[in-house]
């Protein structure tokens, strides 16, 4: 019910009270995070924040949707269906390199990030985070079933132990990088994306057929 309502709310209201929400987040935590210093900043009044949210939680699951619809208008969108085995891991990677590029835009979406990590572990697979989580392995499943089609990504595991393997690592790739983002100087953090593209290639590409060695060709006369 609260997003059907969100969606009356202006978008320049919107992004402001989203805003205001992730500077309160980013800075004080979830459990010390003031619903009144989020409708100072964002300049509503108590009333109008929950006929849009349930209570912090609710505004919290919304913040961290808003993050990714943000995210996907500032890249131009990423349509799985459209890649070709040719297109399918560099564009994978693209986006991969886009998010950095984003991050380093938006500091907030970065302390965002960081929370959103430390909160999903204390709800134990309850409430927004989880329901976040739930969206992106959904479409992670998809991407790596039309990868199957495409010949580029291995169909010899049973569906859900690979999608579980990949958003297993995925989601490590993102606490560490989240965590350690300060670390790192701005070409640094690419390489990172190179090498974490690799460790995803490691469980995802076709294995190659086995190399029969050369004793063995030369019983079967080769």
């Amino acid at each position: 019910m609260s997003r059907e309502r969100l969606k009356r709310m202006s978008p320049e209201r919107r992004d402001k009270l989203f805003e205001s929400a992730a500077e309160e987040f980013a800075a004080q935590g979830y459990e010390a995070a003031s619903l009144n210093r989020i409708i100072e900043r964002a300049g509503i009044g108590k009333s109008s924040l929950y006929y849009y949210f349930e209570d912090k939680r609710d505004l919290f699951g919304q913040l961290i949707q808003a993050v990714f619809e943000h995210f996907v208008r500032d890249i131009g969108g990423f349509d799985y269906r459209t890649l070709t085995a040719e297109s399918f891991w560099p564009e994978i990677e693209a986006l991969f390199l886009k998010g950095v590029a984003f991050s380093e835009r938006n500091a907030w979406y970065v302390r965002v990030g960081q929370l959103f990590h430390r909160f999903r572990h204390h709800e134990k697979g309850r409430g927004p985070a989880a329901g976040a989580m739930g969206s992106v392995e959904a479409w992670v499943a998809s991407l790596l079933r039309h990868g199957m089609t495409l010949g580029v990504v291995r169909s010899d595991l049973p569906d859900e132990l690979l999608i579980q393997s990949v958003m297993a690592m995925v989601e490590a790739c993102d606490r560490y990088f989240l965590e350690t983002w300060s670390q790192y100087a701005q070409a640094e953090r690419r390489v990172l994306i190179a090498q974490q593209m690799d460790l995803l290639k490691r469980i995802c590409l076709p294995a190659a057929e086995p190399r029969r060695d050369r004793a063995e060709q030369s019983e079967n006369g080769v």
